[in-house]
């Protein structure tokens, strides 16, 4: 979910790469800004990145390991839970690897279509983890309000289905963002104020119209960020009203242990992610918007493993088997 921004460029002038096509100058090599160059800075955010990277990446795939080789984790929520790790997995190695080569190097460059292929995987693991959360919402909404119907109603067919739509769905939005973006000229200068390629900052230094693209990105984000976020509180309304119905206390504990995991990390992604690109609509500061990144690119994808690790019995009795199994 990307919103167009006011974006102030600040750095180190750099010498520009360009190329010649129909009598303009391009931009073939953009400079990524990245994070201060201070020595002492460089090795505290490197080793912390590269630590939450291989949490990250450990953590996601554990849980894909664990899903696929334990029958009793056959069931809409950890089928869910799957396609969640699986697209953390891309969202983190579209982005950490760059900021961890930018930390290291005295200057951190990235190709053209290196840019815009890391576009278009943010974007569609971004896009597609909104949408999981709301098939995730929905899941528990089904679960907790109608128990005796919830087998039909998540039926193996409907849960595959639902997933691959988000899939397709999402690669298709961020195909036509990343197609729009490639439409554009970048005539100079190509400095990137972010430590990854995201739309708003290339936008801004387009040296063509942007208004297709700027549409676009609106309706994007009306479709991932406000429609499916009123989804999900919509959703957890009918479910804490179901819950609060409930005589039996054992049955309530249960119905909020099932829904706290989602909503902690639902919690967790909307903040991290209003406040990288809605925020900055009213006052922009490119610090800010990094440390958001961060959150959402990085430290989210870390977290979700040990949430749904530490607040499920299942999946931990799953783990010590896969262990086991390692051992062996």
């Amino acid at each position: 979910m990307i919103l167009l921004v006011e974006i102030n460029l600040i750095g180190p002038e750099s010498p520009l790469n360009l190329r010649t096509m129909s009598n303009q100058t391009l931009v073939t090599v953009f400079i990524l800004q990245g994070f201060s160059k201070s020595l002492e800075y460089c090795v505290l955010l490197f080793s912390c990145f590269l630590s939450l990277y291989s949490v990250a990446l450990t953590g996601n795939i554990l849980i894909i390991l664990a899903i696929t080789f334990n029958p009793r984790l056959h069931s809409p929520m950890y089928f869910f839970l799957f396609n969640l790790a699986t697209m953390d997995i891309i969202c983190t190695s579209s982005t950490i690897p760059t900021a961890l080569e930018g930390l290291v190097s005295e200057e951190s460059s990235i190709s053209y279509g290196g840019c815009m292929a890391q576009l278009y995987f943010l974007i569609w693991a971004g896009s597609s983890e909104i949408l999981l959360l709301t098939v995730m919402a929905y899941d528990r909404y089904a679960a907790i309000c109608h128990p005796l119907r919830y087998s039909t109603m998540m039926s193996k067919a409907f849960c595959s289905m639902l997933v691959t739509g988000v899939w397709v769905l999402c690669a298709f939005n961020a195909a036509i963002n990343t197609g729009l973006m490639l439409c554009l000229n970048f005539c100079g200068p190509n400095i990137i104020a972010h430590f990854f390629c995201e739309a708003p900052s290339l936008l801004l230094l387009s040296c063509s119209s942007t208004y297709v693209n700027s549409i676009m990105i609106v309706l994007a984000d009306a479709f991932y960020g406000i429609l499916n976020f009123l989804i999900i509180i919509m959703s957890y309304g009918f479910i804490i009203s179901r819950i609060l119905k409930m005589q039996n206390m054992d049955g309530k504990k249960k119905a909020f242990s099932t829904c706290s995991s989602h909503l902690i990390v639902v919690c967790m992604y909307y903040t991290a992610v209003f406040y990288a690109y809605i925020t900055p609509v009213l006052s922009y500061s490119a610090e800010k918007s990094k440390l958001a990144s961060v959150l959402y690119t990085m430290l989210i994808p870390t977290l979700n493993p040990l949430i749904y690790t530490l607040r499920n019995k299942e999946v931990k009795a799953a783990l010590r088997k896969l262990s086991l199994f390692f051992r062996n």
